[in-house]
């Protein structure tokens, strides 16, 4: 198939890398954070505000979607693109991080996993090959391969007999997803590399997903518990046994010290509910650390959340009435919050792009954590 990514510029103080994802609804600059939009919603977003952003790509999730409307409306609707109005890029996870966290409620075979609805506990079946459908149904621009996601401190046995799963079903997904292209199908599979918290599983399904020369590659079972330390060792001892050449997708990260640790390990694409989530809860990122706008100390502080920010959040509103906003449950504190929240982690990568392309990575990446760590003052 075509060449989907292209390689920008490789910083010579390490691993991390700028580049260009070429997908049916536009090319997408790395690295790239994706706001997570499971229902095709960015919660508290329309999508004219993402666009103001400037995002090229959202998630939105299988499981949730397959639940409500159904990919058969979907479809009807001209997919996530045609029914949501965003006409940029969307990535959809399989849904097996949903259905790993939904463990009392499915069964995991050979063949598939069969789960209860946590919605109206109506039982379901997910194969690898109609998860690949459901996908193509929602007209995925990147789409990810049914999985078997395992939580920290389960046994080698166990993880070695889910890994064993994850890749049988990836040969399955894979034959289904080009039956697909032969018909038509402009989207993209990527694999995912599991084998939890052992060396010798992680190289050996890394590499089985290298040899199959599929066009990404995702990363999972990572921050599902661990400790930032194992975290990046993990992370890093799992990238030497993958292609340079593939963009590759770390899944479920969302504060700057994961985002910086996957870029110097050279990950190209992550995502999180964390920014928005935070934003729900009245906390804001901030270039001194994460600010809880519920704090006393704001009701008379007329000063923006974020004095270096240029996002239009900072640049109109007050501390003082942020937190009047959140303290009455307004539903704007969500709005204005998850804003401000996704503009600054949008330029900060904006901001890591520029320092790879100028060989500076290293240093951006020491001084913006020293600062972040001092505090909100």
């Amino acid at each position: 198939m075509e060449k989907i990514f292209d390689i920008h510029h490789k910083s010579s103080d390490g691993n991390a890398r700028t580049g260009v994802l070429h997908l049916a609804h536009g090319d997408v600059q790395t690295p790239v954070f994706m706001p997570v939009g499971t229902n095709a919603t960015v919660k508290a977003m329309p999508k004219d505000f993402l666009e103001d952003i400037d995002f090229e790509i959202i998630l939105a999730n299988t499981y949730h979607l397959f639940l409500r409307p159904g990919p058969d409306l979907i479809k009807e609707a001209g997919g996530l693109h045609g029914f949501s109005k965003w006409q940029k890029n969307f990535l959809t996870d399989s849904g097996g991080f949903q259905v790993f966290s939904l463990s009392k409620l499915r069964k995991i075979t050979d063949e598939g996993v069969r789960f209860q609805s946590h919605i109206d506990g109506s039982y379901h079946m997910f194969t690898p090959e109609n998860v690949v459908s459901h996908q193509v149904k929602y007209n995925s621009d990147i789409q990810m391969q049914l999985d078997v996601c395992t939580g920290a401190g389960i046994s080698q046995k166990d993880a070695q007999k889910a890994l064993k799963i994850t890749s049988d079903w990836l040969l399955r997904a894979k034959k289904e997803w080009e039956k697909e292209r032969e018909n038509g199908y402009k989207g993209i599979l990527f694999p995912i590399v599991q084998g939890n918290f052992f060396e010798d599983l992680r190289q050996q399904s890394a590499q089985f997903v290298n040899s199959l020369d599929m066009p990404g590659i995702a990363i999972g079972g990572l921050s599902v518990g661990e400790t930032p330390e194992e975290f990046k060792h993990f992370l890093n001892h799992t990238v030497k046994y993958l292609s340079e050449d593939k963009p590759k997708y770390v899944m479920g990260i969302g504060t700057p010290e994961y985002i910086l640790d996957a870029v110097q390990a050279g990950i190209d694409m992550f995502d999180c509910v964390l920014p928005t989530r935070n934003a729900r809860n009245g906390s804001y990122f901030t270039h001194r650390g994460m600010l809880s706008i519920k704090q006393e100390r704001w009701i008379h502080d007329f000063g923006p959340v974020d004095s270096e920010c240029k996002c239009k959040v900072c640049q109109t509103y007050s501390k003082a009435y942020l937190r009047h906003l959140f303290k009455e449950q307004e539903i704007l504190s969500s709005i204005l919050a998850s804003y401000h929240n996704l503009y600054f982690l949008h330029n900060m990568i904006k901001e890591i792009r520029i320092a790879i392309n100028e060989d500076r990575f290293e240093k951006y990446r020491k001084d913006f954590l020293e600062k972040f760590h001092q505090g909100v003052v």
